[in-house]
């Protein structure tokens, strides 16, 4: 396929590219651009960061899981195009340079460019922006200092680029759900792409021959998020962030477990129906999703069903998805909030989950009314606690309950172990949880965050 877009101010025409050719590559081996890094190569250590404009503005990315055709229209911005045209340094660089937020240097342009991406967007919290870049011999305060300073500066011109008009160069890059419906119809066996954030990694650590490659990106109806009255919808292509902002008002505790999805890099290409769709048992939205009682939209050329999400995932690498088939949207009815979503991972930020419980219980009168508890992590799907739930609804709504509840676990549950935590800690911090919502909704902190505070 052809595609066209901008680096760094010029542009770019390339033909007859390898759909999945990452940019790091070809920055790297074709533009001789070596400023940006080669790390982990899975999306972990942001030393590969570029930002990359488009109709939602600027974002920071992985350029080591982005693969060329998802720029057909955008803009690029590496570390050597983050200084002006006459060599002025960018507020970002200049603040690094004076408050000495650089040893080694390897990681030094990844920070850069997540912070001339956040600094191009106004956003001041820099914990979260830069989470997802690692550094081994600084330290983070003098980079975290450098990020405040350069708060301060207006955005440079240079760096204020726009997406570049252009026209459809492949039936691989469908622009609408229908044109997408067609041509998966007509390639079953295609692999989709959407934010790459893990098909990406089948290319860069499995070596996978992908072809044929179907991109999602430019799918902008099933980019759509919709709040009624009565329903949350959100598009398959929505990004994480996207709908962390989303959540926040109506589902907190969401939003912040959104917020500890991987990185602000991972996130602004991750999607939703990514997430479901890959039929990951550790995957953080599934859990959350299901006890909000979410439904799935599936499509497969003219025709759409709907399924209960957690009717999806029928075991372990197995969906409920035929061949052509493919994720359209999820959506939820809309509730008061009685949702808390828990993730237990060995890191806080930008890890796996070793458990992910989700707890949506309702209470009328001082009675369980209504229980959807759902976990990922402890089966070979996430999966509903229903024997939990069947122990809770109905009694009264008292840490005595909660207790008499915990032992179904061992029915609903028999998790396994692995790299990231045994069978037994799984099954314990799963009980654990339960105990957590009740103390949380009975108004104490249970928060490390706030109790360590």
């Amino acid at each position: 396929m052809n595609i066209t877009f901008l680096l760094n101010g010029e542009t770019v025409e390339l033909a007859d590219v390898d759909p999945t050719a990452t940019l790091l590559d070809w920055l790297r081996e074709d533009r001789g651009l070596t400023g940006t890094k080669e790390g982990c190569n899975e999306g972990d250590c942001g030393a590969c960061t570029v930002m990359v404009t488009d109709e939602g503005g600027h974002k920071a990315l992985n350029s080591c899981i982005l693969f060329l055709p998802q720029l057909h229209g955008k803009a690029v911005r590496t570390v050597e195009g983050a200084s002006g045209p006459n060599g002025e340094a960018h507020p970002a660089q200049q603040a690094m340079v004076d408050l000495h937020g650089s040893q080694c240097g390897f990681c030094t342009p990844g920070f850069v460019m997540s912070m001339v991406a956040s600094h191009a967007n106004g956003a001041t919290d820099h914990d979260t922006q830069l989470a997802g870049n690692l550094c081994r011999c600084t330290g983070y305060a003098p980079i975290i200092r450098a990020a405040k300073v350069a708060e301060e500066v207006p955005v440079p011109v240079w760096v204020k680029d726009k997406p570049v008009a252009t026209r459809v160069t492949s039936q691989m890059l469908p622009e609408s759900s229908d044109e997408l419906a067609k041509i998966y119809a007509e390639h079953p066996d295609a692999t989709l792409v959407a934010g790459a954030t893990d098909v990406g990694l089948w290319v860069t650590k499995q070596l996978r021959d992908l072809d044929p490659v179907i991109f999602l990106n430019r799918c902008d109806d099933l980019k759509e998020i919709t709040i009624t009255d009565d329903e949350v919808l959100f598009g398959a292509m929505v990004d994480m962030n996207r709908m962390g902002e989303a959540l926040a008002d109506l589902h907190p505790s969401y939003a912040e477990m959104i917020r500890r999805y991987a990185s602000v890099q991972v996130r602004h290409a991750a999607t939703v129906g990514g997430n479901i769709a890959n039929g990951s048992p550790i995957g953080d939205n599934p859990p959350a999703l299901i006890a909000l009682g979410a439904t799935l939209h599936l499509r497969k050329g003219d025709e759409r069903r709907s399924v209960a999400l957690e009717d999806f995932f029928i075991d372990y690498g197995k969906q409920d998805r035929t061949p052509g088939e493919f994720v359209e949207s999820v959506s939820f009815p809309r509730q008061a909030d009685r949702l808390k979503a828990y993730k237990l991972s060995k890191r806080f930020d930008q890890d796996i989950s070793a458990v992910c419980g989700c707890f949506n219980i309702s209470v009328s009168d001082g009675m369980v009314a209504d229980a959807r508890i759902a976990f990922g992590g402890m089966a070979g799907t996430p999966k509903r606690a229903s024997n939990v739930e069947a122990a809770l609804v109905g009694k009264p709504w008292t840490h005595e309950t909660v207790r008499s509840a915990i032992p179904a676990f061992d029915s609903d549950f028999t998790p396994m172990t692995d790299m990231r935590a045994s069978a037994n800690y799984r099954l314990q911090t799963a009980k654990a949880l339960l105990e957590r919502y009740f103390l949380e909704d009975q108004g104490e902190v249970t928060n490390v965050l706030e109790v360590s505070a």
